[in-house]
C-alpha cells in the first residue's frame, strides 16, 4: 500500500470537510447577523400616519410668522398671492423616533398611483421636525415662488377643491430606514381631511 498517497488523500479530504464546515458556519453566521440587524432596525422604524380625529389641534408657525391650526386627522392648505402654506397633523405609529427630511406636493390627478415623486424634486425642510413614538406631530411646507408650475398646480387644485397629494420623506434618528409616506388631502367642509395612500421604502427593497 502507498501510505504516503493514502496520507495525502486523508489530509485533502479532512481539509475539504473543514472548508465545507467553515463555509456553512460563515453563511449561518451572516444569516444570523442579518436577522439580528433587521430585528434591531425594526425596533427603531418610524411609520407616519394621519393623527386621529380626537387628537388635539396643533398650532404650527412658519418662518414668516404666519400661523395655522391643524385639527386632528386633518391638514391645512392656505393660498395667497405669494405663498401657499400647507400642513398636516400626523401621528408616529412606529416604534422609532421619526425625523422628517423633505417633501413633494402635487394634484392627485398628476401623480402616479404606484410611484412616488422623484427624490430630486423634493423640498428640503428648513427646520428639523421630529415626531415622537406613539405621539402626534406635524409636517409643514410652503411654496413661495408664484412663477413655478408647482405653485400654479397646487393653487388651482386648492381653488377647485381637488385632492392634493403630499409625499413626505422621513427616517430614523440616525438618518437611515428612509420611508416615503404619501398623504392625501381631501377638501371637506372648511378643512382638508388627511389619509394615507401608500408607503415606499427607500433604503431597502419594497415589500410590494
Amino acid at each position: 500500500m502507498d501510505w504516503p498517497t493514502i496520507a495525502s488523500l486523508g489530509t485533502a479530504i479532512g481539509t475539504l470537510v473543514l472548508a465545507i464546515a467553515t463555509f456553512v458556519s460563515v453563511v449561518s453566521g451572516r444569516r444570523a447577523a442579518r436577522v439580528a440587524e433587521r430585528a434591531l432596525l425594526a425596533r427603531t422604524q418610524p411609520i407616519l400616519a394621519p393623527s386621529r380625529t380626537q387628537d388635539p389641534e396643533t398650532k404650527i408657525g412658519f418662518q414668516d410668522n404666519h400661523f395655522v391650526r391643524a385639527a386632528g386627522g386633518a391638514g391645512i392648505v392656505e393660498v395667497t398671492e405669494s405663498v401657499i402654506y400647507m400642513a398636516i397633523s400626523v401621528r408616529n405609529v412606529g416604534p422609532g423616533l421619526a425625523v422628517l427630511h423633505s417633501w413633494s406636493a402635487s394634484a392627485l390627478d398628476l401623480v402616479s398611483v404606484n410611484d412616488h415623486a422623484d427624490l430630486n424634486t423634493f423640498h428640503r425642510l428648513t427646520r428639523d421636525l421630529y415626531v415622537p413614538v406613539g405621539d402626534i406631530g406635524f409636517w409643514q411646507g410652503a411654496l413661495r415662488d408664484p412663477t413655478t408650475e408647482e405653485f400654479a398646480t397646487i393653487a388651482k387644485a386648492a381653488s377647485q377643491k381637488q385632492r392634493i397629494t403630499v409625499d413626505i420623506l422621513y427616517g430614523d434618528h440616525e438618518g437611515g430606514q428612509r420611508v416615503i409616506t404619501r398623504f392625501l388631502l381631501t377638501p371637506h367642509d372648511e378643512q382638508w381631511l388627511a389619509t394615507v395612500a401608500r408607503y415606499w421604502n427607500i433604503d431597502r427593497a419594497d415589500p410590494r
